[in-house]
């Protein structure tokens, strides 16, 4: 893909956007050098995925959103992923380019927390946004990350001071239901030292009526002595291609938790890295895919440990059905100097279908000596005679099916910690599975 398959982009039109929302100069200049950059990177180069042959020039133009007064005037499909009966008080919403609907309470404000989409906080954060914004995932390191950079719209700015426990996880909600908007929300969390937050998003899409490209980027900052829990279910439809990159830098004794549910129709790419920079930093990664059709997917969990005594655990499980083919990627990588680190992964493929293809790839990248590190990594299809074992129990193929998929999945779902997210998980799954 070169920088030309996207004719509406240009330096006068980015600058031109830049100005029209009132952004700052160093964004502004940050953005142009991004377009430059994004004309000479390459695509990334993923394990047995030809990314190339993705259609990726479908990013459509900035498109905003008309505001509205109340959750009651959200589009229906958004309106899906919320209680009736509930009042939400922390809640973005983003309509294609920009947001329609955002809340915080007024205890959490009092507390100095900031809850807004990222474009709004622009104005009253710049500063504290410019030392944060694209520096866990860098502009140049691919043609994918300089675009986003050069694109991105909306999306979440949450801020925790030193000391804050939330206990109220917060959510927010990005839609895309036109073809011709761009959609490339950009996530920044910051947890200052001693705080603890969670936070929740739902990626959806209408039935579009050609390709789109949600390119989006999560960065999280978790500070000394800081738990972040991130969770987050794509489950946008088949004409969305999904390119996702989320990374933590995770200081001393802090310790970020990501729960992702990759649940999409279309082509998908996520890459989820947990930088593990301070001593005693922890990360845990449980990730669960299903794909159907002729849908690929290329899932990546990593977690890097640069301090002394930290620990990550990664745990990825994928089910396929039809003619749908997943790489499964798990890396682990201890540095030189991670003395006392533990590093553990696990992925498992389960096939429902003889044409369906896993492929899952752990990988341990080990500069030092005094650490432990393992992975457990398995393909296969159902086995017949825990099917033929339940049928015999009087249970019908359909139910046993269930039982064993259920079961393959349990090891993820019933960890999760977030009730209404382990739900939804089970409600997508159930529904991609027609079971």
């Amino acid at each position: 893909m070169t920088i030309q398959t996207v004719p509406a982009l240009n330096e006068a039109t980015i600058t031109s956007l830049s100005n029209s929302l009132n952004e700052p100069a160093w964004l502004t200049e940050l953005r142009k050098r991004a377009l430059d950059a994004a004309s000479t990177l390459e695509l990334p180069m993923l394990e047995k995925t030809r990314i190339d042959r993705w259609k990726l020039d479908a990013y459509g133009s900035f498109q905003a959103a008309d505001t509205v007064a109340s959750v009651s005037d959200l589009p229906a499909k958004a309106r899906s992923f919320l209680d009736e009966d509930k009042e939400y008080d922390n809640l973005i919403v983003q309509r294609n380019s920009s947001a329609i609907y955002k809340s915080v309470s007024e205890e959490l404000s009092k507390q100095g927390v900031i809850f807004t989409d990222l474009a709004s906080a622009l104005k009253d954060h710049s500063e504290i946004i410019q030392q944060y914004f694209m520096k866990a995932v860098h502009m140049d390191e691919n043609k994918l990350t300089a675009l986003h950079t050069a694109l991105w719209n909306g999306g979440v700015f949450l801020y925790v001071p030193p000391g804050v426990k939330i206990q109220t996880p917060l959510q927010s909600i990005f839609l895309t239901d036109d073809i011709h908007a761009t959609f490339a929300p950009h996530i920044l969390i910051i947890a200052e030292a001693n705080s603890s937050v969670t936070y929740v998003d739902n990626y959806a899409s209408s039935d579009l009526p050609g390709n789109l490209v949600h390119n989006g980027v999560v960065e999280v900052f978790a500070k000394k002595g800081s738990h972040v829990q991130f969770a987050s279910v794509h489950n946008m439809e088949r004409t969305v291609i999904d390119l996702c990159y989320r990374r933590a830098i995770v200081d001393n004794d802090a310790r970020i938790d990501w729960i992702i549910g990759e649940m999409n129709d279309g082509e998908s790419m996520s890459d989820t890295t947990s930088i593990l920079k301070g001593n005693g930093s922890s990360s845990d990664a449980k990730v669960i895919c299903v794909a159907t059709g002729d849908q690929k997917l290329n899932i990546s969990t990593r977690a890097v440990h640069h301090g002394m005594h930290t620990s990550s655990d990664m745990i990825t499980r994928a089910v396929l059905l039809n003619s749908a083919t997943a790489i499964i990627n798990g890396i682990t990588k201890i540095e030189k100097g991670a003395t006392h680190s533990n590093g553990q992964q696990t992925e498992r493929i389960l096939m429902l279908s003889p044409t369906a293809r896993g492929d899952a790839n752990p990988l341990l990248l080990i500069d030092e000596d005094e650490v432990k590190a393992g992975h457990a990594a398995s393909v296969g299809q159902v086995n017949e005679e825990q099917i033929h074992y339940l049928m015999s129990r009087g249970i019908t193929l359909e139910k046993a099916m269930k039982l064993i998929i259920y079961g393959f999945l349990a090891p993820v779902v019933a960890e999760i910690p977030i009730a209404a997210v382990e739900q939804q998980l089970r409600t997508v799954a159930e529904r991609k599975l027609g079971v």
